[in-house]
């Protein structure tokens, strides 16, 4: 059973590849104030991470990266250009996060989130995260560091 069954019609997501991580990183830096390297994005393309793009007319606007391992998934990144923020984009970038890793037989997500972060919190509590633990100063901060909330979220596998 799909994460949601409308996921595969939205047009728009599609592989990152190398040639994105330019747009990606411009979406990055606008967006967070310690942004992944070109090198990270670079890393987990080379290394098989599911990455995704989102699309329309020619402009990259959003992605997420996911990486799975046997039976569980860590999503890495999600984010979602400034100007297009509030509109339901990162929730249906997760969306198509969750259906991959469905399809690919994964029974736990798992994710950090800033502690500062509540939009993203209230997101991922709405679609079934829960949260499991705190990691101390996992996130640089202009003042030091800051908390991550580590969450999970089983998914609902059929029976066979």
């Amino acid at each position: 059973m799909a994460i949601n069954p409308d996921i595969e019609s939205i047009k728009g997501f599609r592989a990152m590849l190398f040639e994105d991580v330019p747009a990606v990183i411009s979406i990055e830096e606008s967006v967070y104030k310690h942004p992944w390297t070109e090198g990270i994005f670079c890393d987990c393309i080379r290394v098989g991470y599911n990455c995704f793009v989102y699309e329309e007319s020619d402009v990259i606007q959003a992605y997420g990266l996911i990486s799975i391992a046997a039976d569980e998934a860590h999503i890495l990144n999600i984010c979602v250009a400034p100007e297009l923020q509030g509109k339901g984009l990162g929730k249906r970038m997760l969306y198509k996060l969750l259906d991959t890793a469905e399809q690919k037989a994964v029974e736990s997500v798992f994710l950090e989130v800033r502690v500062s972060n509540q939009v993203a919190i209230q997101l991922y509590e709405q679609e079934g995260f829960n949260q499991i633990g705190v990691r101390k100063d996992y996130y640089p901060a202009d003042d030091g560091k800051e908390d991550a909330l580590v969450f999970a979220r089983a998914l609902n596998l059929p029976d066979d």
